[in-house]
């Protein structure tokens, strides 16, 4: 297999594994809490949970999804908006301006 192609795949692999076992839910911010925003998990079922309280299962999600991810990620949507579009690449754009 293209070494290019195994690293797409183990890095989207990566990114798939991460978020299962994080905070689900959609994730919002409000107020703040101390002197840091809020971030808060709303589950489907319409109970929410403080993210900052489930810091053991989301760090490394967090860490992943780091200011280093953002210049490539940026790449990614631009390379994308090229007809025909991505749609996956639009969900993520979606996400990101939601």
């Amino acid at each position: 297999m293209d070494p290019d192609v195994q690293l797409l795949l183990t890095a989207a692999d990566r990114l798939e594994e991460l978020a299962a076992r994080t905070t689900g839910g959609r994730w919002t911010v409000r107020g703040l809490l101390a002197s840091r925003p809020e971030v808060v998990a709303v589950h489907v079922d319409g109970g929410s949970e403080h993210v900052a309280e489930a810091r053991a299962r989301t760090a490394e999600w967090i860490r992943t999804l780091s200011p280093a991810v953002a210049g490539p990620l940026a790449g990614w949507l631009r390379a994308a908006a090229r007809p025909p579009v991505d749609p996956h690449a639009l969900a993520v754009a979606r996400e990101l301006l939601g």
